[in-house]
């Protein structure tokens, strides 16, 4: 097995309080100081600016929407007609039906300024697989995605279409994290040809920061589109957590506005595991039940057992270690919904607002349920619609 130290180069590299850093084998440490030159460089490349900008806008499809949802806000209104103003932002309208696009369009940019020529990535529900494969269409590069077989069960049409955009599939045994980790060794196989396209906001330094930077326009737009709308900043930041970049993508922005309140909800799966039980295991709240170690590369909270092994959730199992950190800090508000919570909220968004949303983002408005009847009357709630739920259509009706 090869040696695995964390790197140390400034005190900060990396690091969100004492989450994060670099802890990889040494094969890894000169590809990840070019990517970290490369990225840090192109933070201030006028043309990078304007490629990406250019590309998000005329291929994305940003910006997207900060929607006011009418008839949401009014199913939570009290008997007196008060409540909070519910307001949605609207990345499953991206170009592959979710945020995912924002990340990958700038990496498959990078990649090729890098001189790279293939791209390999995993996925989870198939989002984001769908988003490289389109993006490395447009762009010529070549393609491998792999998707576990779990996940591949529950989405196969997301694995259809990575197919017919040209993307190389392959099949990993189990979940994400197994396809994640076998990604990462055909990687490094492959250093000199290929480049890792990161999906989540996990990893090695500057894996992390990189997603997270990428994904923070939705945030941006949110500030924009909320002074245009009501002359100020929303008061609750809704956000689903898996391994958390769409949360960080909308949370970025207003981490220094201390009047902001951020929650990020997890997927607490079948049964209640507020209570400290182990009785079900099938979640994957990692900031809820986790506990801090060190995965692919970071500290971070992550699903372990006794014995430091990962344990078997229904997704992912590690989340990023800057909201690892902003949860410690009490920046960031961490709760979970179950699987039915879940599924009532996706059915309720189609029937009272004509819009389908993915059962990821069905987490965060599950919470609305709990979280509503507790805030003043006009508060400005906006929820990170984060995918489209198409494709889950299938799930839902079969849990009815």
């Amino acid at each position: 097995m090869p040696c695995v130290r964390e790197v140390k180069k400034t005190p900060t590299a990396g690091k969100f309080g004492s989450f994060g850093g670099t802890f990889v084998a040494e094969v890894l440490i000169a590809p990840l100081a070019e990517l970290e030159a490369k990225f840090n460089s192109l933070l201030h490349d006028h043309e990078f600016k304007m490629e990406l900008t250019a590309a998000l806008k005329d291929y994305g499809g940003r910006e997207t929407p900060l929607y006011h949802a009418q008839n949401l806000t009014n199913h939570y209104k009290n008997i007196n007609e008060e409540g909070p103003e519910i307001y949605l932002k609207r990345e499953d309208l991206n170009h592959g039906g979710s945020y995912k696009m924002n990340n990958v369009i700038a990496q498959a940019i990078l990649a090729k300024r890098m001189g790279q020529k293939s791209i390999i990535t995993a996925t989870s529900a198939g989002h984001h697989g769908v988003a490289t494969a389109a993006v490395c269409a447009k762009f010529s590069l070549d393609c491998t995605i792999l998707i576990g077989t779990k996940d591949a069960q529950r989405k196969p049409s997301n694995l259809q279409l990575m197919k017919l955009l040209g993307a190389k599939v392959k099949l990993v045994e189990g979940s994400f994290q197994a396809a994640a980790s076998q990604s990462i060794r055909e990687w490094l196989e492959n250093l000199e040809t290929d480049y890792y396209l990161a999906g989540t906001a996990v990893g090695p330094h500057p894996i992390p920061t990189m997603v997270r930077e990428f994904n923070s326009v939705i945030g941006k737009e949110t500030r924009k589109q909320a002074m245009e709308k009501w002359g100020g900043k929303p008061d609750v930041l809704v956000a689903c957590v898996g391994s958390g970049c769409n949360a960080l993508g909308l949370f970025h922005e207003f981490i220094r506005d201390k009047s902001v309140k951020m929650i990020g909800v997890e997927g607490g799966g079948v049964g209640n595991i507020n209570n400290n039980s182990n009785d079900d295991e099938l979640h994957c709240a990692s900031l809820v039940r986790g506990e801090i170690g060190v995965y692919h590369g970071a500290m971070c909270y992550l699903l372990q057992d006794e014995e430091g092994h990962i344990t078997t959730t229904q997704s992912v199992a590690r989340v990023s270690p800057e909201l690892s950190y902003l949860k410690d800090f009490g920046r960031v508000d961490c709760y979970t919904v179950t699987d039915q919570e879940a599924v009532d909220a996706y059915k309720r968004l189609c029937r009272l607002e004509g819009i389908i949303p993915a059962l990821e983002t069905s987490h965060a408005l599950a919470y609305l349920e709990k979280l509503c009847p507790t805030l003043p009357h006009g508060t400005k709630v906006v929820v990170n619609c984060s995918g489209s739920g198409y494709n889950d259509a299938p799930i839902v009706l079969n849990m009815t």
